[in-house]
């Protein structure tokens, strides 16, 4: 992890560049991951993990014109924020309102959301349990845009969304609730996704599940978007109420490939990777 300003500053910047915006950004995996897809393939660029500050944000929009600088992943909490930043949205990015990748060819900057691709990656089998039935997800930032836009996609008829700060719902198939009463929609919920950085790295004991509510979690699909650690707190509870479960890891793998054939016309070295992250997150 480096800071916007020491990078622009560094001699690296010189040289031809991907990279990951977000803040915090110190537990990303995706230039351990991108580095190995880029030495693959023999091409000449390196990847970095950028913490941009919001004071910064202005300067990394100008920093995308450099000649240097070929794509980049925006995280938390930029997809949404940074829609008029590029010159085009791919029609999944502008159906969603956020973006998760910024590809630059020929001079035009074209944002794209491959969440949603890596979303839906491990949930195949699950298609028709899903159909026709009601969803809980934890969080209201650009990751669950995508993964509301996802369950639609598969015919989920009802969306729960929990927030903090509850507010108005933007779609008829959407309910909106606060953390003291989804608990109200668990019995005729398949299935539970947690979309926020709760459990993640280096707060692992969090979860959007409070412990006396984690027997709600009994007999349904528990899908976690955070995947380090492999296995978090959320994903803890609902074993031991044998809960389907789904880590994050093969949904950040599956979206930072389709991020990596947007910039390079590559394909993406998926089980190399997904044998790497594994073993280094395990170790």
């Amino acid at each position: 992890m480096i800071r916007f300003q020491e990078f622009i500053n560094n001699r690296s910047s010189t040289r031809p560049h991907f990279m990951v915006v977000g803040h915090p950004i110190g537990h990303s995996l995706s230039p351990f991951m991108h580095s190995i897809a880029l030495k693959t393939h023999e091409i000449d660029a390196e990847y970095f993990a950028i913490d941009l500050e919001p004071t910064d944000t202005s300067r990394f929009i100008s920093w995308i014109n450099n000649d240097e600088f070929l794509g980049s992943n925006v995280t938390i909490p930029y997809k949404s924020q940074f829609l008029n930043v590029v010159d085009q949205l791919d029609e999944t990015a502008a159906a969603i309102g956020a973006l998760n990748t910024i590809v630059k060819n020929n001079g035009t900057v074209k944002g794209y959301n491959t969440d949603v691709f890596g979303f839906l990656n491990p949930l195949g089998k699950f298609s028709d349990e899903l159909s026709g039935e009601s969803v809980i997800v934890f969080g209201t930032g650009g990751a669950s845009k995508a993964v509301a836009y996802a369950l639609t996609q598969l015919g989920v008829e009802q969306i729960v969304m929990v927030s903090r700060n509850p507010g108005l719902k933007s779609r008829d198939d959407v309910v909106m609730c606060n953390y003291s009463n989804w608990q109200a929609y668990a019995g005729e919920s398949v299935m539970l996704v947690n979309t926020t950085p709760l459990g993640m790295h280096p707060n692992t004991k969090q979860s959007p599940v409070e412990e006396q509510d984690a027997h709600l979690l009994e007999g349904k699909i528990c899908y976690e978007l955070v995947y380090n650690p492999l296995e978090t707190t959320f994903l803890k509870q609902a074993r031991q109420y044998q809960a389907e479960t789904i880590g994050g890891l093969d949904m950040f793998i599956a979206q930072g490939a389709k991020a990596f054939e947007l910039w390079t016309g590559k394909t993406f070295p998926t089980q190399q990777i997904s044998k790497a992250l594994k073993q280094k997150m395990k170790a």
